[in-house]
């Protein structure tokens, strides 16, 4: 699945930054393919709020 990065992290609290980077998400408008794992889709709904995701 493809996500990628569509609001700022400034102000989030830090478990969200580090999940972004984990993802490998750092500035607006960073996208990555993840794998379609339970981990990864945990991680992406924890911050879905800043995201896009596409299937």
């Amino acid at each position: 699945m493809k996500i990628t990065l569509k609001r700022s992290v400034i102000g989030r609290p830090g478990y969200q930054v580090k999940t972004l980077h984990a993802l490998g998400l750092k500035k607006i408008g960073d996208s990555r393919e993840v794998s379609d794992s339970p981990a990864v889709r945990g991680m992406v709904n924890t911050v879905k709020h800043l995201l896009e995701v596409e299937a």
